[in-house]
């Protein structure tokens, strides 16, 4: 064999990749595939050749380009074996792709060659390698290993569920409750369509008031242990305290008189509200991610908290974990 050794700038991506919150199967394929294409000079495949290659040969062919771009020899399988069971625990997985998982990539020679600031996924992976990676997850708040999927319409709940949370005093991250952003409510059911076909762990869904449609359609499919919060009023924002918009806006807008917010409570819609505000006040036009931002940096006491945000979170908090 003769490969094009991948640097550690290669490395590190990969194994971010490897070890992200996806399907086992789609993200193994479409990392070991790279690298035989890219790195493995002698024998040489194409694309073709790999998409018909049986899985435990096209894992022992990366694993080597992987492991001969390191100086250090593979010790044990600790973190493989770990990773192995993680992704059993929290996806259905057949035999063909456990012979995936089942590889001998030195992960502990990797781990060395991993800078401070790294994605979560990352430092999991380093985790992996202590007596109680649970523990630690519970200590450092890096999410994985994953237990729970919260499926929502939008950025704006992706942003600040997690904030409201930690002010309860439950930390997504520490309790490994990972949010996924649909971009929207028909998204949102075609992600969970999905989702209750290969995860084991429970799914949170969180749909505006506007989305009984979908409602309907995800209810058959929903498990045991499965849950939808369908919001009493408009979309998400419409949840935000009135007094949390406004110290906001006076943030994010200098010498900005109250005057300018009095429509605020008589508004039916908080986000139509904020879109004539933006608007009107000659600003750039109103971005829900980039207000939700703003919003984060201002959620600092229980009054910023508002009574249906306090019960989705109980009930994210309650949902039980089927094993």
């Amino acid at each position: 064999m003769k490969i094009k050794p991948l640097t550690k700038e290669q490395l590190i991506i990969s194994i971010d990749r490897l070890t992200r919150f996806k399907e086992p199967e789609i993200k193994y394929l479409r990392v070991f595939k790279d690298i035989i294409l890219n790195n493995l000079i002698e024998p040489k495949f194409k694309k073709s050749d790999l998409d018909d290659m049986e899985y435990e040969k096209l894992t022992n062919l990366a694993q080597e380009v992987i492991n001969n771009s390191l100086n250090d020899k593979f010790e044990d399988g600790l973190i493989n074996q770990r990773l192995f069971d993680y992704e059993n625990s929290v996806f259905k997985l057949d035999e063909n792709t456990q012979k995936l998982l089942k590889n001998k990539i030195n992960y502990k020679a990797i781990i060395k060659l991993l800078p401070e600031d790294i994605p979560l996924n990352l430092k999991f992976l380093k985790a992996l390698n202590d007596t109680n990676p649970i523990k630690k997850r519970e200590k450092e708040a890096f999410c994985f290993p994953v237990e729970k999927i919260i499926l929502c319409e939008g950025i704006t709940e992706e942003t600040l569920l997690p904030e409201f949370a930690k002010l309860c005093g439950y930390d997504f991250n520490k309790h490994g409750i990972y949010i996924v952003s649909a971009g929207g409510k028909n998204q949102v059911v075609k992600y969970f369509y999905n989702f209750a076909e290969c995860l084991k762990i429970p799914i949170f869904v969180l749909l505006d008031k506007d989305a009984q449609e979908n409602f309907n359609e995800i209810k058959p499919k929903l498990r045991k242990f499965d849950q939808i919060h369908i919001l009493k009023s408009g979309e998400f924002e419409d949840l935000l305290p009135e007094l949390l918009i406004i110290k906001t806006l006076k943030y994010e807008t200098e010498n900005i008189s109250l005057s300018s917010i009095d429509g605020l409570r008589e508004s039916s819609s908080k986000v139509e509200f904020l879109e004539e505000f933006f608007k009107h006040r000659g600003l750039h036009d109103f971005k829900k991610a980039e207000f939700a931002q703003a919003v984060k940096k201002n959620i600092t006491c229980a009054e910023d908290i508002s009574d249906e945000i306090r019960d989705i979170i109980k009930e994210i908090k309650g949902t039980k974990v089927p094993f």
